[in-house]
């Protein structure tokens, strides 16, 4: 792989994605329209539970009695990102913003990326914010996730993409190496930040790439590099024997990598699964 330039990663604090706890001591946090959240949440939960016990409202008013959003401001490429979390919910780590999407951002800004006239998907997407932006940038946008976290998504789409630009936006879930055959294989591009942390889904993960793109797609990966979830293998060893990859930038202080990735002609998903 051919080295790229490094850069400072932006100033928002670095959260492990091991704990998933601790939001930063300096956040500005908004607490609005906590009924609202609290109602869908209420139903998201009783969806995912009535066909285990049916009783789900002493449970979510025990367990979390505020569920509350938290919003921050970002600015890329021009536009500024009002990106909200929500917690109290089940959304996990999927409520985080994590440094290796604000990186990914910053370099679309640096390179002057565009993907206007682009076909889109983002997987694993958590708040929206790198899909949102590709938007923003002129592309088609599908935006993705497991379904528990669509909301965050869709709020964080009403909030950021105007009215007249939102048709270029959809957000569906998809489920690696599950789902994925229900989704085209003609993408233009496809983006993911912080999807590549443990080896539990690697095979997937290989599996819905494979499926979604083909010889001319372009795969942007940003991926924090961490000991032992063998990452730098999945990344060095694994994607180059289906995949040209290249690392394109490097946040050193953050060790935080953003490769850039096309499909090996042929490369079929069975030859992946061998």
């Amino acid at each position: 792989m051919r080295q790229a330039h490094s850069s400072q990663a932006p100033t928002d604090p670095s959260q492990s994605r091991a704990s998933g706890q601790n939001l930063p001591n300096d956040e500005k946090t908004a607490t609005s329209n906590r009924e609202s959240f609290k109602e869908r949440f209420k139903r998201m939960v009783k969806l995912q539970c009535q066909e285990n016990t049916g009783r789900t409202s002493q449970t979510i008013e025990w367990l979390f009695p505020q569920p509350f959003i938290s919003e921050k401001q970002f600015q890329f490429c021009g536009h500024i990102l009002n990106i909200a979390r929500f917690f109290g919910g089940d959304l996990g780590f999927s409520a985080s913003i994590w440094d290796a999407a604000l990186v990914l951002c910053r370099y679309f800004e640096q390179e002057k990326i565009s993907f206007t006239g682009k076909k889109v998907l983002e997987l694993g997407s958590g708040t929206g914010i790198v899909g949102i932006l590709a938007v923003l940038l002129g592309g088609d946008v599908t935006i993705t996730d497991k379904e528990n976290v669509l909301s965050q998504i869709e709020h964080n789409v009403s909030a950021n993409i105007p009215a007249d630009c939102r048709h270029r936006s959809k957000v569906c879930a998809l489920s690696w190496g599950k789902d994925h055959i229900n989704f085209p294989t003609d993408y233009d591009f496809i983006l993911g930040a912080d999807i590549v942390y443990t080896s539990l889904v690697y095979p997937l993960l290989l599996k819905t790439l494979l499926h979604l793109c083909y010889e001319s797609t372009i795969i942007y990966l940003s991926t924090k590099l961490r000991r032992g979830n063998h990452s730098i293998s999945f990344h060095e060893e694994l994607l180059p024997k289906y995949f040209n990859c290249e690392l394109v930038h490097r946040v050193e202080d953050k060790n935080i990598n953003v490769y850039k990735l096309s499909k090996l002609n042929p490369v079929t998903i069975d030859d992946a699964l061998m």
